[in-house]
């Protein structure tokens, strides 16, 4: 959950989100040695007194065309490798199934016989006291934790886009299309998300709730809402 005046990213709560942190982290080191590499170049440009001596300088010429493709190397090979895990999805332990509409999201796992059910936000009025404003649901999306789950994504009306910040999870809903995407919860607790595409006059009004439970607890909880 994201704090007031926070500058840096949630808690990561899945593999994927520590990933994404630590190459976050790593580009970020890079941009500093950019710019620290540029502004002692331009002191030293301003403050001392210019040669002629750089006219036909070869070997800058060759160092600053080689940097940069370097530089271009060290941020592409650890992107790429975080991209093909975010794609790779194998052998899941549970399906899940989010639908989009004009304002809610409806959920369908797909492993469990009848368990289908609208999530809708809680009105302020209705609130009770010491959960979030604007960000807490009537039914929250309860998965095992330590638990590989799909998530097939899609939209009922206009597109949508089933986001976790702290899960590392962003898919967009699209009307007659199936996006997936899967996450791993590391360990049990509540995490908050909203729909990231603009999708009309109440898009700030339909919030996701996740919720990881140890297997014991979700498996009470699947047999207590099919039956």
């Amino acid at each position: 959950m994201a704090n007031h005046s926070q500058l840096n990213f949630q808690d990561a709560s899945s593999p994927i989100m520590e990933e994404l942190m630590g190459f976050h982290d790593h580009a970020l080191m890079v941009a500093l040695a950019i710019c620290s590499l540029v502004l002692y170049l331009l002191t030293h440009t301003l403050t001392e007194k210019l040669s002629s001596n750089t006219v036909d300088a070869q070997v800058i010429e060759l160092v600053w065309t080689i940097l940069p493709a370097m530089v271009l190397v060290t941020l592409a090979l650890p992107s790429l490798r975080i991209l093909y895990m975010m794609d790779e999805i194998n052998e899941p332990d549970l399906t899940l199934k989010a639908i989009g509409h004009q304002w809610y999201w409806t959920y369908e796992y797909t492993d469990l016989k009848e368990l289908t059910y609208d999530s809708y936000m809680i009105p302020t009025a209705d609130l009770p006291l010491g959960h979030f404003r604007l960000l807490e649901v009537d039914h929250r999306v309860i998965v095992p934790m330590n638990s590989t789950v799909r998530v097939i994504v899609t939209a009922d009306d206009v597109i949508h886009s089933w986001a976790v910040p702290s899960l590392g999870v962003k898919t967009d809903a699209i009307p007659g299309r199936l996006n997936q995407t899967s996450f791993l919860a590391s360990r049990p607790g509540v995490y908050y998300g909203q729909c990231s595409e603009i999708c009309g006059a109440n898009h700030s009004f339909m919030p996701i709730v996740v919720e990881s439970t140890p297997l014991a607890n979700f498996e009470s909880w699947s047999t207590m809402m099919s039956s």
